[in-house]
């Protein structure tokens, strides 16, 4: 190992030893994940001023510093279809009424699909406002070729059509989608579960006490799997350090200053959408900064870690531990909302990108059969993106194809995906939050109490 490498593993390990030092010493959840935010930045800024972006110190140090940052992610990933499935099946085997459940889907996913139309407006406004073009941006070999591989992507994506993405939402094969096989498991898995949930309370009413055995059974599982997701989420700051590291040390300034203008458009657009959200929570009668500072370590992990499924677990426990949603609900909403209507990856960056594109074959983007176009197909392509690192370019692909605009244009982004990715998984993610939030008022089941009450650290989570 070169002895660079050994030193710069020696301070990652005194990094993780001093997270752990906070963890005895009982300091908040909060505290030790924004204090990993921050070191993070720190030391990946130090390596990549030390060495350059893309050295061989870095990228082999980086092996090493991935066995924490992606393992957590696994471990997060490993725990997601366990966790969708089980929580999805008590909620309703618990549920005093059954009926409850279509209007808890239906707010949920009414939701999140008018908060993508909202988001691919701001996206459209904001591309509008900073006049972003593809017209004239030069590639480089690395954009061309990427470019090649989106125009080969498009070849398989034509030769499925929209019609049939939406079937394969519904599974075939549930034991398929519970390795996560396919983009669309998770919301597989939660019909199969939400079939597995009806079908109980069907024999509930016909033959109570074979129903009563699954129904004991499925919540001692639920039981053991929300221990495990409490062993998981307790490593989160470990993960949000090694991850963070990881960003800062392999993106060189220079990539990020080519499309500096991309990026800032981005996150101004993102930061808008952030606060549509946060006033919508203001009008449904919640304190937005409350709301704000349960969150915020939740949609941390989202912005280090680039993936919507793997944060479920912290999305579901920030829900029902911290802003008084219904576990039912609170399943739902994640589950949902890390396939269906991202707000960051499956509406404003493909609706930026179709308006950067679209002047470069002679479409004026702010005709209002285009954006309205545009507006409907981002809608209707939401369904089912993966809520993992670059589903934003497959929703751009489905987009672009969708409206006959060139695909291989989107290989210019290639430098700056991973910083703008960063920030539309956290709008994602709390998209997803606001679905649940936002229906459990609409069906007058929120506790208004516990939103209020102090944060509970992990530390202090049962089970």
């Amino acid at each position: 190992m070169n002895l660079f490498v050994l030193i710069n593993l020696i301070f990652f390990v005194l990094g993780i030893l001093f997270f752990v030092w906070m963890q005895r010493r009982h300091f908040s959840f909060t505290v030790r994940v924004f204090s990993a935010l921050g070191l993070g930045i720190l030391f990946g800024a130090i390596l990549q001023m030390i060495y350059g972006a893309g050295s061989e110190v870095i990228n082999s140090s980086i092996q090493w510093i991935n066995i924490v940052g992606t393992g957590y992610i696994r471990l997060l990933n490993m725990i997601v279809i366990p966790l969708v499935m089980v929580s999805i099946i008590t909620a309703i085997i618990n549920l005093k009424d059954g009926k409850m459940l279509g209007k808890m889907s239906g707010y949920i996913i009414g939701i999140l699909i008018i908060t993508a139309g909202i988001a691919a407006l701001v996206g459209i406004f904001t591309a509008s406002s900073f006049g972003l073009t593809a017209e004239g941006l030069q590639s480089g070999e690395a954009e061309l070729q990427r470019g090649i591989y989106l125009e080969q992507q498009l070849q398989n994506l034509s030769q499925v059509p929209l019609t049939q993405r939406l079937v394969e939402i519904i599974p075939a094969n549930p034991f398929l989608d519970m390795t996560g096989a396919r983009p669309t498991s998770t919301l597989a898995v939660v019909i199969f579960s939400s079939f597995v949930g009806i079908a109980t309370l069907g024999v509930a009413k016909k033959k109570p006490e074979s129903a009563q055995v699954f129904i004991n059974f499925m919540n001692s599982v639920h039981d053991i799997v929300m221990k495990i997701v409490t062993l998981v989420l307790r490593l989160t700051p470990f993960g949000i350090f090694a991850l963070m590291t990881r960003t800062i040390a392999q993106n060189s300034w220079q990539s990020i200053l080519r499309l500096g203008e991309f990026v800032l458009a981005s996150y101004v657009a993102i930061g808008i959408m952030f606060i549509i959200h946060l006033v919508i929570i203001a009008l449904s009668g919640l304190n937005p900064f409350t709301y704000l500072k349960k969150a915020l370590p939740t949609l941390t992990f989202a912005f280090t870690s680039r993936t919507s499924a793997g944060t479920i677990p912290l999305t579901v426990k920030t829900q029902v531990e911290d802003l008084g949603i219904p576990e039912g609900i609170a399943n739902l909403a994640a589950s949902f909302g890390a396939s269906i209507g991202q707000n960051g990856c499956a509406a404003i960056y493909p609706a930026m990108v179709a308006f950067m594109i679209a002047p470069t074959v002679g479409i004026n983007p702010l005709d209002p059969l285009f954006i309205i176009s545009l507006v409907a197909v981002i809608i209707i392509s939401s369904f089912g993106v993966a809520g993992v690192g670059g589903g934003a370019t497959f929703a751009s692909l489905i987009v672009l194809s969708t409206l006959g605009l060139p695909v291989g244009l989107v290989g210019l982004l290639i430098s700056v995906e991973p910083l703008i990715d960063m920030a539309r998984t956290a709008l994602n993610v709390n998209d997803s939050i606001l679905s649940g939030l936002l229906t459990s008022k609409l069906l007058k089941t929120h506790d208004a109490e516990k939103f209020k009450k102090e944060k509970i650290s992990i530390e202090d989570m049962q089970g």
